[in-house]
C-alpha cells in the first residue's frame, strides 16, 4: 500500500560535555551517560510517561552486557516503560544514522516521534582474553563433575593466556588505524600541515566564540562538573600546533597529522528529538528545522581509495536526488575527524577528474563559502565520542536554522570502514 510521505520535525537535542578519556566519565560508561541524555531531553520537553515510537541509540565502543543499551537506558530516562528501543553502531556517523532510522518511521506514518542518540566511551572499554582462555572457560562452564572442571582448568595452562586484549583502533581489513589511512589520503591529496593546523586553530576558535556567546545554554547539559567540552584549547596558536610531532608517520619525515589536529579519544552523548508536525503541534513543540533526506555511501578503501572518503561519495548522490548544488546551502556541518579528511573533501568536490572519473559527473561540484563551514566548530576542538557525533551536529544545526528563520544545511560524517553518512536539514 502506498503511503504518503510526511515532514519530519527536529524539536531539538542536548548533549553533556564531551571530554578526552580517562578523565570526568571515567567511570560513568554508556549507560550513565545514555541515561543522563535522554533524561535531559525528557525534562526539557515535557516527556514524562509519554511513549514514543522508537528510541534508537547507539554505542560504537560496547561491552557484551549492553547488547539492549537503548532498551535499558530508556527505561531509566523517565519516558514511558513501553517505548522500544533499538541498539545499533555505524562507527562514527551512529547517531545519524539513528536520526535516519527514525525520520524514515516517521516519514512513512510508522510512528509520531521518536529519539535519536549516541554514547562512547574509550575510558570503559571491553577487556577480553585469547581465545586459548576462552574456550577453556567455555570447556569448565560445560563440564559437570567438579573433578573435570579442575582438570580441564590445569590442563596444559600458560599464564601467558592471562594477557588481555583491548580494543584495536585498527581496520581489520588493512591493519592501519585511521589515522594512518588519513595520512594516505592528506599525501595523495596535497594537503599541508600548514592548512590543516589552520582548520584546528579555528575549530578552537570558533567554538570559543560560541561558548561566550551562550548558543549552548540550552543544548550542553552540565555533567560531572563540567560545563564545557574538555578538549576546546581557546589559547591554542598556530604556533603550538605546529611545535607537535607527527602522530602516525613518526619516520619517513613526511608526517602531517598530529594530537593537535586529529581528534583525540573521548567520551559522551547526545540524543535529539524528532517528530510529525502533527505530534508536536498537539504538545506545543515548535520544529527547529526539518529533515529533508539523507544518503549512505561506502569506498573500496582496501583497494586503494581514502577509507574517509566515502561523503564524497554520498553528497552528490544526495544533491541530485534533491535537485540541488553543493552551493545551494547555509551552513555546512562536516565531521573534523582529522582536519586533513576535511580538506581533502573539500579538494575532491572541487576536482574536475575526481568528480567526472569516480563520481561520473560532468563538472566538479565546486567550492564552499568556507564561512559557512562548521561555523560553531567541530570535532577537533568538542572532541569526538564516535556514536554521539551525529546528534551533536545535528542539534547544532537545527538551532542554526531555527535562529536564521530560513536555509538549509548539509552535514557530512566519514566513518571507519569506509562509510559516510550524510543528511539535509532545512527550514
Amino acid at each position: 500500500m502506498e503511503k504518503m510521505q510526511r515532514r519530519v520535525g527536529v524539536i531539538g537535542g542536548v548533549r553533556i560535555p564531551f571530554c578526552r578519556n580517562n578523565t570526568a566519565y571515567a567511570d560513568v560508561g554508556n549507560f550513565g551517560m545514555s541515561v543522563k541524555v535522554l533524561g535531559a531531553l525528557v525534562e526539557r520537553y515535557g516527556l514524562h510517561g509519554v511513549e514514543l515510537g522508537e528510541v534508537a541509540l547507539g554505542a560504537v565502543i560496547k561491552h557484551a552486557s549492553d547488547w539492549n543499551l537503548a532498551r535499558e537506558a530508556l527505561l531509566s530516562s523517565g519516558l514511558a516503560p513501553t517505548t522500544p528501543g533499538i541498539t545499533t553502531a555505524r562507527a562514527c556517523g551512529t547517531s545519524l544514522d539513528n536520526a535516519i532510522i527514525v525520520a524514515n518511521k516517521i516519514a512513512v506514518g510508522q510512528i509520531e516521534a521518536g529519539i535519536a542518540a549516541g554514547s562512547d566511551t574509550t575510558s570503559d572499554v571491553p577487556i577480553v582474553f585469547g581465545t586459548r582462555l576462552r574456550k577453556r572457560l567455555l570447556a569448565i562452564n560445560r563440564a559437570k563433575a567438579p573433578l573435570d572442571k579442575l582438570k580441564i582448568a590445569l590442563h596444559r595452562f600458560s599464564l601467558k593466556e592471562l594477557k588481555p586484549s583491548f580494543p584495536g583502533v585498527a581496520e581489520p581489513r588493512t591493519g592501519k588505524s585511521m589515522g594512518d589511512h588519513c595520512e594516505q589520503m592528506a599525501k595523495q591529496w596535497k594537503v599541508a600541515r600548514e592548512a590543516q593546523d589552520q582548520l584546528a586553530l579555528d575549530s578552537h576558535r570558533k567554538l570559543a566564540a560560541t561558548y561566550d556567546s551562550g548558543f549552548f545554554e540550552d543544548l550542553i547539559v552540565p555533567f560531572r562538573g563540567l560545563k564545557r567540552d574538555g578538549f576546546l584549547r581557546p589559547d591554542t596558536t598556530l604556533e603550538k600546533l605546529a611545535s607537535l610531532k607527527p602522530a602516525f608517520d613518526k619516520t619517513s619525515g613526511q608526517g602531517t597529522l598530529t594530537a593537535g589536529n586529529s581528534t583525540g579519544l573521548s567520551d559522551g552523548a547526545a540524543a535529539v528529538l524528532l517528530a510529525s508536525e502533527e505530534w508536536a503541534a498537539q504538545r506545543g513543540l515548535k520544529v527547529q528545522a526539518w529533515f529533508r533526506d539523507a544518503e549512505v555511501a561506502a569506498v573500496d578503501f582496501v583497494h586503494g581509495e581514502g577509507l574517509l572518503m566515502a561523503p564524497t561519495v554520498a553528497v552528490p548522490r544526495l544533491l541530485k536526488r534533491n535537485g540541488l548544488t553543493l552551493q545551494d546551502f547555509d551552513f555546512y556541518e562536516i565531521h573534523e575527524a582529522f582536519a586533513a579528511q576535511v580538506l581533502c573533501t573539500l579538494r575532491a568536490w572541487e576536482s574536475a577528474d575526481y568528480c567526472k572519473n569516480r563520481l561520473g559527473l560532468d563538472a566538479p561540484l565546486g567550492a564552499i563559502d568556507s564561512a559557512k563551514l562548521n561555523v560553531h566548530g567541530s570535532s577537533l576542538a568538542t572532541g569526538h565520542p564516535f556514536a554521539a557525533t551525529g546528534a551533536r551536529i545535528i542539534a547544532t544545526l537545527a538551532k542554526m536554522l531555527e535562529q536564521k528563520g530560513s536555509g538549509r544545511g548539509l552535514i557530512s560524517i566519514c566513518t571507519a570502514g569506509g562509510m559516510g553518512v550524510t543528511a539535509i536539514l532545512e527550514r
